[in-house]
């Protein structure tokens, strides 16, 4: 709109100024006026350039940025996954998530059909088949996240903030409690430093290609989901290693 804004200007003053110079500026002074001209058209041509390219940068700069806060939190979501596979909860203490990363251990289970007896009415009996789950080992948590920053995955990358954590159990069906959590930041410390006006725009984002609100979160507290609100193209990567 800015940008629409000074090209009507630049038509209207562009106009003006032909006018001016037809009925005030001698032959003679015209030289000077073109000359002064030429350099005001080459301003204005160097900030409708930059009017252009600015939403341009700000969003190839917005997608590095947000890519980086995206990484960390699926390592969070990972570790609350983790976290109620071993504790049937999750879990709004940070340093017990990183602390159950570095020092406990997941049960490796192996599912059976065994044969079991019945009794039906009568007095008869009869066989049935029926799944038997037994722990066979035990495996460290550290195994999952071997390579990955997960002692400083709370720290917001770019920036002097930590993300909030949040549990809370919510009714799925009537009667049914299920536990829910959510990690999330708010958009502002993450593009600091950049256009106000289209930060602004930014955290009213609602298409379906846009990290969607004023935050960057994953999980949720009204719904059971583990997925987070950035589009898919930044799961791309995610998904090429595990085809790999």
């Amino acid at each position: 709109m800015n940008l629409l804004l000074m090209i009507l200007a630049a038509a209207v003053v562009a106009f003006l100024l032909a006018v001016l110079i037809v009925k005030f500026v001698p032959l003679k002074m015209r030289w000077l006026v073109s000359i002064l001209l030429l350099v005001a058209s080459i301003f204005l041509a160097y900030k409708i350039y930059g009017g252009i390219m600015e939403p341009i940068k700000f969003n190839k700069d917005k997608k590095v940025r947000y890519a980086k806060v995206i990484k960390s939190l699926k390592l969070i979501r990972d570790a609350q996954i983790k976290y109620k596979e071993a504790k049937g909860d999750y879990t709004k203490d940070k340093n017990a998530l990183i602390s159950f990363i570095q020092n406990d251990s997941l049960a490796i289970t192996e599912t059976t059909n065994i044969e079991k007896e019945v009794t039906l009415s009568g007095g008869l009996t009869d066989k049935i088949s029926v799944k038997q789950t037994d722990t066979i080992d035990y495996e460290p948590v550290i195994k999952y996240f071997e390579g990955k920053d997960f002692q400083n995955m709370f720290n917001v990358p770019g920036t002097d903030k930590q993300f909030e954590l949040a549990t809370d159990k919510i009714e799925k069906v009537a009667g049914l409690l299920v536990p829910v959590f959510e990690a999330k930041v708010d958009k502002k410390p993450i593009l600091e430093g950049m256009n106000s006006s289209l930060i602004k725009i930014e955290l009213e984002a609602v298409e379906t290609d846009q990290v969607k609100g004023p935050f960057i979160s994953v999980g949720s507290l009204s719904e059971v989901t583990t997925g987070g609100n950035w589009p898919p193209f930044y799961d791309k990567e995610d998904a090429a290693a595990k085809k790999e």
